[in-house]
């Protein structure tokens, strides 16, 4: 069930309608990746794991929590496949695994600011080059967001 602003579930389950068969794994892991990208501290870490790996205590210094919480976002970001940790002496240090994550924190941002909350996701010095459109500006293309043509959507 495809939901539209102002409508309202006739099912308890608003997405009750949408699962579809043998699909649940697939979702499972987007579920996963999307979760971990829900707070506004594991956003942080990612933001402070791009400049470089950090020890849990460098990452309490700097976020201002507990240990415990940094810990448990760290889990999170790691049952994701974001972040690895590997031990150096008595430490163990965690890094950002996934080069592909500012890919899509930049389309975050795309997507945020054509709604109308515009944000900064991605550190300027990981933000992926942008291909020119492969429309020219000020083309109608029905659904093109980028040049602003919806025609044709109801």
């Amino acid at each position: 069930m495809t939901m539209i602003r102002g409508e309202s579930a006739t099912e308890p389950d608003a997405l009750a309608g949408a699962r579809v068969e043998g699909t649940r794994d697939t979702d499972s892991a987007a579920v996963a990746l999307f979760h971990s990208l829900s707070d506004p501290a594991r956003l942080a870490i990612i933001r402070l794991l791009s400049d470089g790996e950090r020890r849990v205590v460098d990452l309490t210094g700097e976020l201002g929590l507990a240990q415990s919480t940094v810990s448990g976002h760290l889990a999170c970001l790691r049952s994701a496949g974001l972040v690895d940790a590997h031990p150096h002496g008595r430490s163990t240090y965690y890094a950002l695994t996934r080069p592909e994550l500012w890919e899509l924190l930049a389309a975050a941002e795309t997507v945020l600011d054509a709604a109308g909350s515009a944000v900064t996701l991605c550190p300027e010095h990981h933000r992926p080059q942008r291909p020119e459109p492969l429309v020219p500006c000020g083309v109608a293309v029905r659904g093109c967001l980028l040049h602003g043509a919806h025609h044709g959507r109801h």
